[in-house]
């Protein structure tokens, strides 16, 4: 070794300084003349690895083992050899012979904490960095592998502690940003992770796995184009990224951009062949074309390689209640309170599971929008219960103290009386094996105040003519808001129909220049929009709970309908089971309300001459 180390030492200075190769030819020169060198051996195995050859680098450090068996860096080093050529199990057992040799030795327990992480042994790599750590407090990668693993196991407090204890050890390592990012996100922290990922890409703007989450995190922040255009910069570094072309098909599936969507799924799953999250995405891609069928077949992929995922199950359930499977489709409903981020709300009352209630107490309460608690209400009077508690928002309490059956009707955020069973609204159908053909359709089966309607029909009835309520946008925070809504301004073609009066059903005034009544201020509640539309002749309106009100009220009611549309309106009809008033006007290709509001334009002109055909 003497005779040859001043070549040994050039060898490491060119390995130090990043020329591997000439490394490569000085350390093969030393063990060409000193075979017995373990430490050239080492170090040509380690110069080869980073050249990423592989096997030749674990023949070398083998050979260095054989030669030093007692030298823990050695075997250190193999099992990560043996861990980059897959050889996973190998790789543990030398890790294992490494730390028997210097147990004190924080980065074995970290690596054996990375590999039993790779291995699914969690529990485990929980330790191995617990270890690490106690060795080496300040060890900022085994605190960001820690919190990986404690996250990874349902502890997002720990994780969260150990992300940021990785950071103020080290602040500039990307990944600890990006994990608490990642965990942020999950945790529903959305400006927190934003900030977090911002600042792994500042210290790492080429990291595929730090944009994908930006570009997750902007999503639900609605910031679309910058949500595309950071999964677009995660493709672009790694083309082969399927969770990034996944993400970027839920981007596009959102955006309207179905056959974009369709694609970028496609690639993921030709990416990642058993991706059941793909599958599912795919299956919502071709249930907004109106390809139920096909999307059977994807959720059924899907739920074969993840039976139990509850996101699955319940797009699966709605694709079914879209094709008129009620009584299917209304079981996998069921599914939506295990959904990541929908718990089913706490109540200290067992669920009913549909049978007879007797003379207990039963509260059904309402879960989702204003829409559906509308549509659903209707079962309430058929549950065969003589005591019946409805939880409503407040804003529908008065309208649906006039559901017939006796329901004592609640406002959200008053003490509820006790009960004995509860029953969330919107599980009432599947509770009554609902079909198409068992819809209880009878209308109307809500009722405005007859004084505060009589009241409005004498202050509209100066206006000759049909009297059309509107209704053209509803909640932004409705995830397809964008695609259901419309500018006031595309309305004026229906606004030139000669004979015709507008009101607005909106909040607020209407726009301004527009000859569109409106009652701001007025409207205060759902009680009081129901006098105003039982004073109208028809109302037209896009998929909002305006439309659900004036169904309910047997008023005529015409749907402008968004080409992906809502399952409760089921494919290829003009009509609804739900709503015997009701007519439907559907774009015929996404995005097409010029189409849709041409055709309404043209009804409602023989509609101001034949008002007697305002359902037809």
């Amino acid at each position: 070794m003497a005779a040859h180390s001043p070549l040994l030492r050039e060898a490491l200075r060119r390995h130090q300084a990043g020329d591997f190769q000439g490394a490569d030819a000085l350390y093969r020169s030393v063990v060409g003349r000193s075979p017995e060198d373990a430490d050239a051996w080492h170090l040509l195995g380690l110069s080869l690895y980073q050249r990423g050859c592989d096997p030749d680098a674990l023949t070398a450090i083998e050979r260095a083992v054989a030669l030093g068996p007692t030298v823990a860096l050695y075997r250190g080093n193999l099992a990560r050899v043996l861990a980059a050529a897959g050889r996973l199990e190998e790789a543990r057992l030398t890790l294992l012979a490494a730390i028997a040799l210097e147990p004190g030795n924080p980065d074995f327990h970290y690596d054996l904490g990375v590999l039993l992480g790779r291995l699914g042994r969690p529990g485990e790599a929980v330790a191995s960095f617990r270890e690490a750590i106690a060795l080496s407090p300040t060890h900022a990668r085994a605190h960001n592998n820690l919190g990986s693993a404690l996250g990874g196991l349902g502890d997002p407090e720990q994780a969260e502690f150990h992300f940021r204890e990785a950071i103020r050890q080290e602040p500039g390592l990307a990944e600890a940003h990006a994990n608490l990012g990642a965990l942020l996100c999950r945790l529903g922290r959305p400006e927190e992770a934003e900030a977090s990922l911002r600042q792994a890409l500042a210290l790492a703007p080429d990291f595929p796995e730090a944009l994908n989450t930006l570009g997750t995190v902007l999503t639900a922040r609605r910031d679309q184009p910058q949500a595309e255009a950071a999964f677009r910069r995660a493709l672009d570094l790694d083309p082969g990224y399927a969770e990034a072309e996944n993400n970027l098909g839920v981007l596009l599936t959102r955006e309207g951009r179905f056959d974009e969507a369709m694609a970028a799924l496609h690639t993921a799953l030709q990416q990642k062949p058993r991706y059941a999250e793909a599958e599912t995405n795919l299956g919502n891609v071709l249930v907004a074309l109106g390809r139920v069928g096909e999307a059977e077949a994807a959720y059924r992929r899907a739920l074969a390689m993840a039976p139990d995922e509850a996101e699955t199950h319940y797009n699966f359930g709605l694709a079914l209640l879209l094709a008129g499977r009620l009584e299917e489709g209304f079981a996998c409903y069921e599914w939506r309170f295990a959904r990541r981020g929908c718990t089913a709300r706490a109540l200290s009352q067992p669920r009913w599971s549909g049978d007879a209630v007797g003379e207990r107490v039963l509260l059904v309460h309402a879960e989702q929008g204003f829409g559906d608690t509308i549509q659903f209400c209707r079962f309430v009077p058929l549950l065969r219960a003589h005591r019946v508690v409805l939880e409503v928002p407040r804003k529908l309490a008065r309208l649906l103290a006039t559901l017939s059956g006796g329901a004592r009707v609640v406002a959200c955020g008053e003490p509820l009386p006790p009960a004995d069973l509860q029953c969330p609204l919107m599980s009432l159908p599947h509770r009554a094996g609902t079909t198409l053909a068992t819809i209880p359709a009878a209308v109307p089966y809500l009722f405005a105040d007859p004084i505060a309607a009589a009241g409005w029909r004498t202050r509209l009835q100066r206006y000759r003519g049909l009297k059309v309520g509107l209704a053209w946008a509803g909640n932004p925070d409705y995830p397809a808001d964008a695609r259901r809504s419309i500018a006031a301004s595309l309305l004026a073609p229906l606004l030139e129909v000669p004979g015709a009066h507008f009101v607005a059903l909106q909040p607020g005034p209407a726009p301004e220049g527009m000859p569109i009544l409106s009652f701001p201020g007025e409207l205060g509640d759902f009680a009081d929009t129901a006098a105003l539309i039982t004073a109208l002749d028809l109302v037209i309106g896009v998929d909002t709970a305006v439309v659900h009100l004036a169904g309910a009220l047997g008023k005529p009611v015409w749907l402008l309908n968004r080409f992906d549309t809502c399952w409760r309106w089921l494919l290829d009809r003009n009509d609804s089971p739900w709503y015997p008033t009701l007519r439907q006007f559907r774009q015929r290709c996404p995005g097409d309300w010029p189409g849709v509001l041409a055709e309404t334009r043209r009804a409602l002109v023989r509609a101001v001459v034949e008002p007697a055909n305002l359902s037809a």
